[in-house]
Protein backbone atom coordinates (compact mmCIF):
# COMPACT_ATOMS: atom_id res chain seq x y z
CA UNK A 1 0.00 0.00 0.00
CA UNK A 2 1.20 3.51 -0.81
CA UNK A 3 2.63 5.36 2.18
CA UNK A 4 0.34 8.33 1.54
CA UNK A 5 -3.27 7.64 0.50
CA UNK A 6 -6.05 10.08 -0.37
CA UNK A 7 -9.68 9.05 0.12
CA UNK A 8 -12.56 11.04 -1.40
CA UNK A 9 -16.12 10.39 -0.26
CA UNK A 10 -18.82 11.92 -2.50
CA UNK A 11 -21.82 12.00 -0.21
CA UNK A 12 -25.28 13.24 -1.07
CA UNK A 13 -24.80 16.41 0.99
CA UNK A 14 -21.05 16.92 1.39
CA UNK A 15 -17.90 15.75 -0.35
CA UNK A 16 -14.86 15.11 1.81
CA UNK A 17 -11.18 14.43 1.26
CA UNK A 18 -8.83 12.87 3.79
CA UNK A 19 -5.10 12.34 3.21
CA UNK A 20 -3.69 9.52 5.35
CA UNK A 21 0.01 8.92 5.97
CA UNK A 22 1.33 5.65 7.30
CA UNK A 23 4.18 5.79 9.81
CA UNK A 24 4.65 2.00 10.05
CA UNK A 25 2.79 -1.11 8.96
CA UNK A 26 -0.54 -0.33 10.65
CA UNK A 27 0.05 3.10 12.19
CA UNK A 28 -1.21 6.24 10.48
CA UNK A 29 -2.40 9.76 10.95
CA UNK A 30 -4.37 12.29 8.92
CA UNK A 31 -2.22 14.82 7.10
CA UNK A 32 -5.05 16.89 5.69
CA UNK A 33 -8.82 16.97 5.61
CA UNK A 34 -11.21 19.16 3.66
CA UNK A 35 -14.97 19.29 3.18
CA UNK A 36 -17.06 20.93 0.47
CA UNK A 37 -20.84 21.26 0.76
CA UNK A 38 -21.39 20.47 -2.93
CA UNK A 39 -24.78 18.89 -2.23
CA UNK A 40 -24.77 16.77 -5.36
CA UNK A 41 -28.28 15.59 -4.46
CA UNK A 42 -29.78 19.11 -4.50
CA UNK A 43 -33.25 19.00 -6.11
CA UNK A 44 -32.64 15.42 -7.22
CA UNK A 45 -35.34 13.90 -5.01
CA UNK A 46 -37.91 16.32 -6.45
CA UNK A 47 -36.94 15.25 -9.96
CA UNK A 48 -37.04 11.47 -9.92
CA UNK A 49 -33.55 11.15 -8.47
CA UNK A 50 -31.84 12.77 -11.49
CA UNK A 51 -28.66 14.69 -10.67
CA UNK A 52 -29.07 18.33 -11.63
CA UNK A 53 -26.56 20.19 -13.81
CA UNK A 54 -25.63 22.85 -11.27
CA UNK A 55 -24.99 20.21 -8.60
CA UNK A 56 -22.82 18.16 -10.95
CA UNK A 57 -20.87 21.29 -11.97
CA UNK A 58 -20.17 22.21 -8.33
CA UNK A 59 -19.05 18.70 -7.54
CA UNK A 60 -16.76 18.50 -10.55
CA UNK A 61 -15.09 21.81 -9.71
CA UNK A 62 -14.54 20.84 -6.07
CA UNK A 63 -13.32 17.39 -7.09
CA UNK A 64 -10.68 18.94 -9.34
CA UNK A 65 -9.35 20.96 -6.41
CA UNK A 66 -9.45 17.90 -4.15
CA UNK A 67 -7.23 16.08 -6.64
CA UNK A 68 -4.85 19.04 -6.69
CA UNK A 69 -4.60 18.85 -2.90
CA UNK A 70 -3.93 15.11 -3.02
CA UNK A 71 -1.19 15.68 -5.58
CA UNK A 72 0.46 18.29 -3.32
CA UNK A 73 0.89 15.58 -0.68
CA UNK A 74 2.35 13.19 -3.25
CA UNK A 75 -0.53 10.77 -2.69
CA UNK A 76 0.35 7.74 -4.77
CA UNK A 77 -3.05 6.16 -4.25
CA UNK A 78 -6.41 7.93 -4.58
CA UNK A 79 -9.54 6.04 -3.60
CA UNK A 80 -12.81 7.74 -4.54
CA UNK A 81 -16.27 6.45 -3.63
CA UNK A 82 -19.76 7.83 -4.22
CA UNK A 83 -22.82 6.96 -2.15
CA UNK A 84 -26.59 7.35 -2.15
CA UNK A 85 -27.30 10.25 -4.52
CA UNK A 86 -25.04 8.92 -7.28
CA UNK A 87 -26.01 5.26 -6.92
CA UNK A 88 -29.72 6.19 -7.08
CA UNK A 89 -29.44 8.61 -10.00
CA UNK A 90 -30.71 7.35 -13.38
CA UNK A 91 -28.23 9.75 -15.04
CA UNK A 92 -25.23 8.84 -12.86
CA UNK A 93 -23.22 7.72 -15.91
CA UNK A 94 -23.21 11.28 -17.25
CA UNK A 95 -21.47 12.49 -14.11
CA UNK A 96 -19.12 9.50 -13.84
CA UNK A 97 -18.08 9.75 -17.50
CA UNK A 98 -17.43 13.46 -17.15
CA UNK A 99 -15.13 12.96 -14.16
CA UNK A 100 -13.32 10.15 -15.92
CA UNK A 101 -12.84 12.33 -18.98
CA UNK A 102 -11.82 15.55 -17.20
CA UNK A 103 -9.67 14.09 -14.40
CA UNK A 104 -8.85 10.49 -15.41
CA UNK A 105 -10.45 9.44 -12.12
CA UNK A 106 -12.63 6.36 -11.75
CA UNK A 107 -15.26 6.80 -9.06
CA UNK A 108 -16.45 3.64 -7.36
CA UNK A 109 -20.19 3.80 -6.72
CA UNK A 110 -20.75 1.67 -3.63
CA UNK A 111 -23.94 -0.07 -2.53
CA UNK A 112 -25.75 0.91 0.64
CA UNK A 113 -24.55 -2.27 2.33
CA UNK A 114 -20.93 -1.54 1.37
CA UNK A 115 -21.31 1.99 2.69
CA UNK A 116 -22.62 0.55 5.96
CA UNK A 117 -19.67 -1.85 6.03
CA UNK A 118 -17.07 0.90 5.62
CA UNK A 119 -18.65 2.90 8.46
CA UNK A 120 -18.84 -0.22 10.62
CA UNK A 121 -15.21 -1.18 9.99
CA UNK A 122 -14.06 2.31 10.96
CA UNK A 123 -16.04 2.22 14.20
CA UNK A 124 -15.01 -1.33 15.08
CA UNK A 125 -11.31 -0.51 14.68
CA UNK A 126 -11.05 3.08 15.88
CA UNK A 127 -13.51 3.40 18.77
CA UNK A 128 -13.10 1.89 22.26
CA UNK A 129 -14.04 -1.81 22.19
CA UNK A 130 -17.68 -2.69 22.87
CA UNK A 131 -19.25 -6.12 23.12
CA UNK A 132 -22.17 -5.05 20.95
CA UNK A 133 -23.18 -1.80 19.29
CA UNK A 134 -25.04 -0.56 16.24
CA UNK A 135 -23.35 2.03 14.03
CA UNK A 136 -25.82 4.39 12.37
CA UNK A 137 -24.64 6.69 9.60
CA UNK A 138 -27.27 9.28 8.68
CA UNK A 139 -26.24 10.78 5.36
CA UNK A 140 -27.87 13.11 2.89
CA UNK A 141 -29.72 10.45 0.90
CA UNK A 142 -29.74 7.34 3.06
CA UNK A 143 -28.94 5.91 6.48
CA UNK A 144 -26.66 2.92 6.96
CA UNK A 145 -26.66 0.42 9.84
CA UNK A 146 -23.94 -2.02 10.89
CA UNK A 147 -24.21 -4.35 13.86
CA UNK A 148 -20.85 -4.73 15.61
CA UNK A 149 -20.08 -7.65 17.91
CA UNK A 150 -16.67 -8.14 19.52
CA UNK A 151 -14.94 -5.98 16.93
CA UNK A 152 -16.57 -7.67 13.94
CA UNK A 153 -19.17 -6.33 11.51
CA UNK A 154 -22.05 -8.82 11.43
CA UNK A 155 -25.17 -7.33 9.84
CA UNK A 156 -25.58 -4.54 7.28
CA UNK A 157 -28.63 -2.53 6.23
CA UNK A 158 -29.28 0.60 4.20
CA UNK A 159 -32.52 2.61 4.19
CA UNK A 160 -33.49 5.54 1.98
CA UNK A 161 -33.89 8.01 4.83
CA UNK A 162 -31.38 10.84 4.58
CA UNK A 163 -31.32 14.50 5.59
CA UNK A 164 -31.56 16.04 2.11
CA UNK A 165 -34.09 13.43 0.91
CA UNK A 166 -36.39 14.06 3.91
CA UNK A 167 -35.91 17.82 3.60
CA UNK A 168 -36.92 17.95 -0.05
CA UNK A 169 -39.76 15.43 0.20
CA UNK A 170 -41.33 16.69 3.43
CA UNK A 171 -39.73 19.62 5.27
CA UNK A 172 -39.83 21.95 2.26
CA UNK A 173 -43.64 21.66 2.35
CA UNK A 174 -43.76 21.65 6.18
CA UNK A 175 -45.14 18.11 6.20
CA UNK A 176 -43.55 16.88 9.44
CA UNK A 177 -46.21 14.20 10.14
CA UNK A 178 -45.55 12.82 6.66
CA UNK A 179 -41.81 12.73 7.38
CA UNK A 180 -42.37 10.82 10.62
CA UNK A 181 -44.63 8.29 8.91
CA UNK A 182 -42.13 7.84 6.05
CA UNK A 183 -39.17 7.30 8.43
CA UNK A 184 -41.09 4.93 10.71
CA UNK A 185 -42.27 2.88 7.75
CA UNK A 186 -38.69 2.56 6.49
CA UNK A 187 -37.44 1.48 9.94
CA UNK A 188 -39.83 -1.48 9.87
CA UNK A 189 -37.40 -3.08 7.38
CA UNK A 190 -34.83 -3.51 10.19
CA UNK A 191 -34.95 -6.84 12.05
CA UNK A 192 -35.63 -6.86 15.78
CA UNK A 193 -32.13 -8.30 16.31
CA UNK A 194 -30.74 -4.79 15.69
CA UNK A 195 -32.18 -3.51 18.97
CA UNK A 196 -29.16 -2.79 21.13
CA UNK A 197 -28.32 -0.58 24.11
CA UNK A 198 -25.30 1.09 22.48
CA UNK A 199 -25.70 3.17 19.34
CA UNK A 200 -22.71 4.68 17.54
CA UNK A 201 -23.57 7.83 15.64
CA UNK A 202 -21.71 8.41 12.37
CA UNK A 203 -22.18 11.30 9.95
CA UNK A 204 -22.52 15.07 9.98
CA UNK A 205 -25.87 15.37 11.75
CA UNK A 206 -24.90 13.24 14.74
CA UNK A 207 -21.56 15.03 15.04
CA UNK A 208 -23.18 18.45 14.81
CA UNK A 209 -25.67 17.56 17.56
CA UNK A 210 -22.96 15.99 19.74
CA UNK A 211 -20.68 19.00 19.32
CA UNK A 212 -23.52 21.33 20.25
CA UNK A 213 -24.49 19.22 23.26
CA UNK A 214 -20.87 19.18 24.45
CA UNK A 215 -20.76 22.98 24.32
CA UNK A 216 -24.13 23.28 25.99
CA UNK A 217 -23.03 21.14 28.93
CA UNK A 218 -19.48 22.62 29.06
CA UNK A 219 -17.91 19.24 28.43
CA UNK A 220 -14.30 19.18 29.72
CA UNK A 221 -12.62 17.76 26.59
CA UNK A 222 -12.51 19.28 23.13
CA UNK A 223 -12.67 15.84 21.57
CA UNK A 224 -15.67 14.72 19.56
CA UNK A 225 -14.59 11.16 18.72
CA UNK A 226 -15.78 8.71 21.42
CA UNK A 227 -17.89 11.34 23.19
CA UNK A 228 -20.56 9.39 25.06
CA UNK A 229 -23.93 10.47 26.40
CA UNK A 230 -27.24 8.86 27.34
CA UNK A 231 -30.23 8.78 25.03
CA UNK A 232 -32.44 10.74 27.45
CA UNK A 233 -30.17 13.81 27.34
CA UNK A 234 -29.70 13.49 23.59
CA UNK A 235 -33.41 13.17 22.81
CA UNK A 236 -34.22 16.09 25.10
CA UNK A 237 -31.73 18.22 23.18
CA UNK A 238 -33.08 16.91 19.87
CA UNK A 239 -36.51 18.14 20.92
CA UNK A 240 -35.11 21.62 21.53
CA UNK A 241 -33.55 21.59 18.06
CA UNK A 242 -36.82 20.58 16.41
CA UNK A 243 -38.70 23.45 18.09
CA UNK A 244 -36.03 26.12 17.57
CA UNK A 245 -36.23 29.03 15.15
CA UNK A 246 -33.04 29.84 13.14
CA UNK A 247 -31.86 32.44 15.70
CA UNK A 248 -32.41 29.92 18.49
CA UNK A 249 -30.45 27.26 16.56
CA UNK A 250 -27.40 29.51 16.71
CA UNK A 251 -27.76 29.86 20.48
CA UNK A 252 -27.92 26.04 20.63
CA UNK A 253 -24.45 25.97 18.96
CA UNK A 254 -25.64 24.79 15.55
CA UNK A 255 -23.55 26.26 12.74
CA UNK A 256 -25.42 28.29 10.05
CA UNK A 257 -24.38 25.93 7.23
CA UNK A 258 -26.40 23.21 9.01
CA UNK A 259 -29.59 25.20 9.51
CA UNK A 260 -31.49 23.76 6.53
CA UNK A 261 -30.68 20.09 7.16
CA UNK A 262 -30.27 19.85 10.94
CA UNK A 263 -33.98 19.39 11.62
CA UNK A 264 -34.56 16.61 9.07
CA UNK A 265 -31.41 14.87 10.32
CA UNK A 266 -32.44 15.32 13.95
CA UNK A 267 -35.87 13.83 13.25
CA UNK A 268 -34.29 10.80 11.55
CA UNK A 269 -31.98 10.22 14.53
CA UNK A 270 -34.82 10.71 17.00
CA UNK A 271 -36.95 8.03 15.29
CA UNK A 272 -34.00 5.63 14.96
CA UNK A 273 -32.96 5.94 18.62
CA UNK A 274 -36.52 5.33 19.77
CA UNK A 275 -36.95 2.41 17.36
CA UNK A 276 -33.68 0.75 18.39
CA UNK A 277 -34.35 1.57 22.07
CA UNK A 278 -30.73 2.60 22.53
CA UNK A 279 -29.64 3.77 25.97
CA UNK A 280 -26.02 4.82 25.37
CA UNK A 281 -24.97 6.99 22.43
CA UNK A 282 -21.37 7.18 21.23
CA UNK A 283 -20.19 9.76 18.72
CA UNK A 284 -17.83 8.56 16.02
CA UNK A 285 -15.42 10.99 14.42
CA UNK A 286 -14.65 8.39 11.79
CA UNK A 287 -16.77 6.99 8.99
CA UNK A 288 -16.74 5.97 5.34
CA UNK A 289 -13.37 7.61 4.53
CA UNK A 290 -11.56 5.86 7.34
CA UNK A 291 -13.38 2.63 6.50
CA UNK A 292 -12.21 2.79 2.88
CA UNK A 293 -8.65 3.45 4.02
CA UNK A 294 -8.67 0.69 6.66
CA UNK A 295 -10.22 -1.87 4.31
CA UNK A 296 -7.37 -1.21 1.90
CA UNK A 297 -4.62 -1.22 4.53
CA UNK A 298 -5.97 -4.22 6.47
CA UNK A 299 -7.15 -6.26 3.48
CA UNK A 300 -4.78 -9.12 4.35
CA UNK A 301 -5.68 -9.01 8.06
CA UNK A 302 -9.42 -9.54 7.93
CA UNK A 303 -10.04 -5.77 8.12
CA UNK A 304 -8.95 -5.70 11.77
CA UNK A 305 -5.86 -4.61 13.65
CA UNK A 306 -3.77 -7.19 15.53
CA UNK A 307 -4.92 -7.87 19.10
CA UNK A 308 -4.18 -5.06 21.58
CA UNK A 309 -2.91 -2.79 18.81
CA UNK A 310 -3.60 0.94 19.01
CA UNK A 311 -2.69 2.89 15.85
CA UNK A 312 -2.56 6.25 17.66
CA UNK A 313 -0.08 4.98 20.25
CA UNK A 314 2.06 3.47 17.52
CA UNK A 315 1.92 6.69 15.48
CA UNK A 316 3.17 8.72 18.45
CA UNK A 317 5.99 6.25 19.08
CA UNK A 318 6.95 6.17 15.39
CA UNK A 319 7.04 9.95 15.21
CA UNK A 320 8.39 11.12 18.55
CA UNK A 321 10.11 8.22 20.32
CA UNK A 322 12.81 7.03 17.94
CA UNK A 323 15.60 8.30 20.22
CA UNK A 324 15.69 5.33 22.63
CA UNK A 325 13.93 2.22 23.95
CA UNK A 326 13.56 3.73 27.42
CA UNK A 327 9.78 4.03 27.16
CA UNK A 328 9.38 0.37 26.24
CA UNK A 329 11.53 -0.59 29.22
CA UNK A 330 9.40 1.65 31.45
CA UNK A 331 6.29 -0.09 30.19
CA UNK A 332 7.73 -3.50 31.09
CA UNK A 333 8.82 -2.35 34.55
CA UNK A 334 5.59 -0.47 35.31
CA UNK A 335 3.57 -3.62 34.56
CA UNK A 336 5.78 -5.61 36.94
CA UNK A 337 5.33 -2.96 39.64
CA UNK A 338 1.58 -2.95 39.07
CA UNK A 339 1.35 -6.75 39.29
CA UNK A 340 3.23 -6.68 42.58
CA UNK A 341 1.51 -3.71 44.20
CA UNK A 342 -2.02 -3.22 42.87
CA UNK A 343 -3.62 -5.45 45.52
CA UNK A 344 -1.88 -4.01 48.61
CA UNK A 345 -2.34 -0.50 47.21
CA UNK A 346 -6.00 -1.24 46.40
CA UNK A 347 -5.86 -0.33 42.71
CA UNK A 348 -8.39 -1.77 40.27
CA UNK A 349 -6.54 -4.24 38.01
CA UNK A 350 -8.12 -2.68 34.91
CA UNK A 351 -5.85 0.38 35.30
CA UNK A 352 -2.89 -1.72 34.21
CA UNK A 353 -3.83 -0.95 30.60
CA UNK A 354 -3.74 2.84 30.95
CA UNK A 355 -0.55 2.68 33.04
CA UNK A 356 1.25 0.65 30.36
CA UNK A 357 0.24 3.07 27.60
CA UNK A 358 1.33 6.06 29.68
CA UNK A 359 4.70 4.37 30.26
CA UNK A 360 5.16 3.79 26.53
CA UNK A 361 4.45 7.46 25.86
CA UNK A 362 6.46 8.76 28.80
CA UNK A 363 9.21 10.40 26.78
CA UNK A 364 7.52 11.33 23.47
CA UNK A 365 7.81 14.98 24.49
CA UNK A 366 11.57 14.72 24.12
CA UNK A 367 10.90 14.52 20.38
CA UNK A 368 9.84 18.18 20.63
CA UNK A 369 12.23 19.50 23.29
CA UNK A 370 13.96 17.87 26.24
CA UNK A 371 13.31 20.66 28.74
CA UNK A 372 9.83 20.34 30.25
CA UNK A 373 9.32 17.26 28.05
CA UNK A 374 6.67 15.95 30.42
CA UNK A 375 4.44 18.88 29.47
CA UNK A 376 5.08 18.20 25.78
CA UNK A 377 4.29 14.50 26.25
CA UNK A 378 1.03 15.45 27.93
CA UNK A 379 0.08 17.78 25.08
CA UNK A 380 0.93 15.24 22.37
CA UNK A 381 -1.05 12.48 24.06
CA UNK A 382 -4.06 14.72 24.69
CA UNK A 383 -4.00 15.96 21.10
CA UNK A 384 -3.08 12.85 19.10
CA UNK A 385 -4.44 9.83 21.00
CA UNK A 386 -7.41 9.81 18.66
CA UNK A 387 -8.38 6.17 18.41
CA UNK A 388 -9.39 3.22 20.53
CA UNK A 389 -9.68 5.01 23.89
CA UNK A 390 -12.60 6.36 25.90
CA UNK A 391 -12.41 9.95 27.11
CA UNK A 392 -11.70 8.91 30.72
CA UNK A 393 -8.85 6.71 29.44
CA UNK A 394 -7.48 9.54 27.31
CA UNK A 395 -7.64 11.99 30.22
CA UNK A 396 -5.93 9.55 32.60
CA UNK A 397 -3.12 8.55 30.24
CA UNK A 398 -2.41 12.15 29.28
CA UNK A 399 -2.51 13.41 32.86
CA UNK A 400 -0.15 10.72 34.13
CA UNK A 401 2.49 12.13 31.75
CA UNK A 402 2.59 15.38 33.72
CA UNK A 403 5.26 15.52 36.42
CA UNK A 404 6.57 18.03 38.93
CA UNK A 405 9.24 17.21 41.49
CA UNK A 406 7.79 16.61 44.92
CA UNK A 407 4.19 17.14 43.77
CA UNK A 408 1.34 14.66 43.72
CA UNK A 409 -0.42 13.98 40.45
CA UNK A 410 -3.75 15.15 41.86
CA UNK A 411 -2.24 18.57 42.59
CA UNK A 412 -1.51 18.99 38.87
CA UNK A 413 -5.14 18.64 37.72
CA UNK A 414 -6.04 21.81 35.77
CA UNK A 415 -8.87 23.90 37.14
CA UNK A 416 -12.11 23.73 35.12
CA UNK A 417 -10.53 21.03 32.99
CA UNK A 418 -10.80 17.30 32.53
CA UNK A 419 -10.60 16.49 36.26
CA UNK A 420 -14.15 15.10 36.35
CA UNK A 421 -13.03 12.36 33.92
CA UNK A 422 -10.18 11.18 36.15
CA UNK A 423 -10.34 8.50 38.87
CA UNK A 424 -10.29 9.49 42.54
CA UNK A 425 -7.19 11.30 43.81
CA UNK A 426 -5.80 8.32 45.71
CA UNK A 427 -5.94 6.10 42.63
CA UNK A 428 -4.50 8.84 40.43
CA UNK A 429 -1.61 9.55 42.77
CA UNK A 430 -0.78 5.86 43.16
CA UNK A 431 -0.76 5.23 39.40
CA UNK A 432 1.45 8.28 38.91
CA UNK A 433 3.89 7.10 41.56
CA UNK A 434 4.17 3.68 39.90
CA UNK A 435 4.74 5.27 36.50
CA UNK A 436 7.45 7.66 37.58
CA UNK A 437 9.03 5.10 39.90
CA UNK A 438 9.54 2.87 36.87
CA UNK A 439 11.16 5.81 35.10
CA UNK A 440 13.48 6.60 38.03
CA UNK A 441 14.50 2.98 38.58
CA UNK A 442 15.68 2.97 34.96
CA UNK A 443 17.63 6.25 35.31
CA UNK A 444 20.81 4.46 34.21
CA UNK A 445 18.95 3.29 31.08
CA UNK A 446 19.45 -0.35 31.96
CA UNK A 447 17.22 -3.17 30.76
CA UNK A 448 14.07 -3.51 32.90
CA UNK A 449 14.89 -7.19 33.48
CA UNK A 450 17.95 -6.13 35.49
CA UNK A 451 15.79 -4.48 38.15
CA UNK A 452 14.78 -6.91 40.92
CA UNK A 453 11.49 -6.33 42.74
CA UNK A 454 10.09 -7.91 45.90
CA UNK A 455 7.58 -6.90 48.55
CA UNK A 456 7.89 -7.43 52.30
CA UNK A 457 4.96 -5.95 54.17
CA UNK A 458 4.70 -2.36 52.98
CA UNK A 459 8.32 -2.25 51.83
CA UNK A 460 9.17 -2.45 48.15
CA UNK A 461 12.69 -3.86 47.95
CA UNK A 462 14.70 -2.91 44.88
CA UNK A 463 17.68 -4.92 43.73
CA UNK A 464 20.05 -4.58 40.80
CA UNK A 465 23.51 -3.25 39.96
CA UNK A 466 22.85 0.13 38.39
CA UNK A 467 20.64 1.90 40.94
CA UNK A 468 22.84 4.76 42.17
CA UNK A 469 20.97 7.42 40.16
CA UNK A 470 17.64 5.89 41.14
CA UNK A 471 18.51 6.26 44.84
CA UNK A 472 19.32 9.92 44.23
CA UNK A 473 16.15 10.65 42.28
CA UNK A 474 13.70 8.76 44.49
CA UNK A 475 13.14 11.90 46.57
CA UNK A 476 11.56 13.58 43.53
CA UNK A 477 8.39 11.46 43.54
CA UNK A 478 5.56 11.24 46.06
CA UNK A 479 5.00 7.64 47.12
CA UNK A 480 1.75 6.26 48.51
CA UNK A 481 1.60 6.71 52.31
CA UNK A 482 1.44 2.95 52.87
CA UNK A 483 4.49 2.17 50.74
CA UNK A 484 8.20 2.68 51.30
CA UNK A 485 11.08 1.86 48.95
CA UNK A 486 14.27 0.19 50.14
CA UNK A 487 17.30 -0.55 47.98
CA UNK A 488 18.95 -3.88 48.66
Amino acid sequence: MAKCTAVIDIGSNSMRLAVFQKTSRFAFHILHEVKSSVRISENAYKNGGYLQSDAMDRTALALGEFLSIAKSFDARKILCVATSAVRDAPNANIFLSRIRREYSLSIKVISGEKEAYFGGVACANLLPPTLEALSVDVGGGSSEFALLRNGKVEQLYSLNIGTVRIKELFFDTDNIPGAIAYIDEALKQLPSSLSTEALIGVGGTFRALSRALMKKESYPLNKLHAYTTDSTAFLRFAGQIMEAAPKKLKSLFIKPDRFDTIKPGTLILDRIIRHIQAKTLICSGVGVREGVFLSDMLRNSGDTFPANYNPSVRYLLDTYAQHSTHAQQCAHLSKRLFALLHIPLEIDPSYRYELAIAAKLLSIGIGIRYYAYQRHSHYLAMSALDYGLSHPQLALISHLLLFKKGASSSSLIPKDGYGKLLPDNATLDTLSSLLWLSHILLAARVDASEIELSLEGNQLIIGGKSTYLAREQLKNIVLPKNLSVVFA
